[in-house]
């Protein structure tokens, strides 16, 4: 379908101020942003206008009953110049996803993937071309319709920002195998995108944190000693030279940069399985000294390399080398940024006068 994205431009942009050495993620942000309404129950004036502050009334059903749900994605330079998007139309699938289970309209999904072309081609020159770098995309939808009343909005917004970064972390991580506080459980929301699911994490990662750890390992909500994920990663372990990841359930989020990473190592020649693992069995395993190694996976963070494990008292050394990882990571680079064949079909390239 051939949609008129309205474009409104800046008289100035401000990427000349920015420094690209010095980029955290989430602090500094482009000139435009995408949005779209939902009213009368379509999706109309798709536009793309300066980044401002958007006027919410102080009933909007998202700040009181939470229906809001994001993605998180990025686009890197290709070694032609050209801005790429990585599996995109995955990122609109599982939007969709999150909003069924939000009681939220779905976006039309090629509207998702000409929205972000649109966006990328007009900010390509806030894509930062060190290596590990990207303009990290965020689309998410809220209900903004005024109303004090439990029930599914009538009304609805979706944006497009983003925001230039490095990478996420420099650094072996450490995680804190969390027995107290619990992310997700079967049924209930754990496997969409909702901002909710965040929420309840702040706390658990900021007391996790203050122990010297980087991030929560999630276990079940149950028996707490099933893993399901970390904080802002689904979790893969090597042992004994097989790769596992938790098996999706319903509590655990599809991750795009997972099933990519599953692809990639398949293709290495790994066998990889998702099945429930526990605690104990990473434990039984680094006794044994078959814990080959561990890393989390995830858009904003790429591959992180996992070290160690803190439980309780107990701490869990993972490894101090992530050959695989590594690899696997570099490959994924590489493909984003065009400096391999994409053997998968997962790019999709982005000329700059598209607007």
């Amino acid at each position: 379908m051939s949609y008129n994205i309205h474009i409104t431009t800046v008289e100035k942009s401000k990427v000349d101020t920015v420094d690209f050495t010095n980029i955290p993620l989430g602090t500094t942000f482009t000139d435009h942003m995408f949005i779209c309404d939902y009213e009368n129950g379509e999706w109309v004036n798709p536009r793309i206008e300066p980044l401002a502050p958007i006027a919410t009334h102080p009933a909007a059903m998202a700040l009181h009953y939470g229906q809001a749900i994001f993605e998180g994605m990025k686009a890197t330079i290709g070694a032609d110049g050209c801005p790429r998007l990585f599996r995109a139309e995955k990122n609109a699938a599982r939007l969709n996803t999150s909003a069924d289970r939000m009681g939220m309209p779905h976006f039309p999904e090629d509207l998702f993937v000409e929205g972000l072309k649109q966006l990328v081609a007009l900010e390509h020159n806030w894509i930062p071309p060190a290596e590990g770098s990207a303009l990290y995309l965020r689309p998410f939808m809220y209900a903004d319709e005024p109303f004090i009343g439990m029930r599914a909005a009538n009304h609805y917004k979706f944006i497009i920002m983003a925001s230039p970064s490095g990478p996420f972390f420099s650094k072996r991580i450490k995680l804190w195998a969390e027995k107290k506080y619990v992310r997700a459980v079967e049924g209930g929301t754990g496997e969409a995108k909702a901002a909710g699911n965040y929420a309840a994490a702040i706390r658990p990662t900021e007391l996790a944190k203050a122990k010297g750890y980087d991030q929560v390992l999630w276990l079940d909500a149950v028996e707490h000693r099933y893993i399901q994920e970390v904080g802002t990663m689904n979790i893969f372990f090597k042992i004994d030279g097989k790769f596992i990841t938790p098996k999706r359930d319903g509590a655990i989020l599809d991750g795009i940069t997972r099933m990519s990473v599953m692809d990639v190592l398949k293709a290495k020649g790994f066998e990889v399985v998702e099945r429930p693992i526990t605690i104990d069995e990473i434990k039984e395993a680094a006794n044994a000294g078959t814990l080959e190694e561990a890393f989390g996976t995830g858009t904003a963070v790429g591959i992180a390399y996992i070290q160690e494990i803190g439980m309780g008292d107990e701490l869990i050394h993972v490894s101090d080398e992530s050959p695989v990882g590594l690899d696997v990571n570099d490959t994924l680079n590489a493909i984003k940024t065009g400096k391999i064949e994409d053997p998968f079909n997962w790019i999709i390239k982005i000329e700059k006068e598209l607007v």
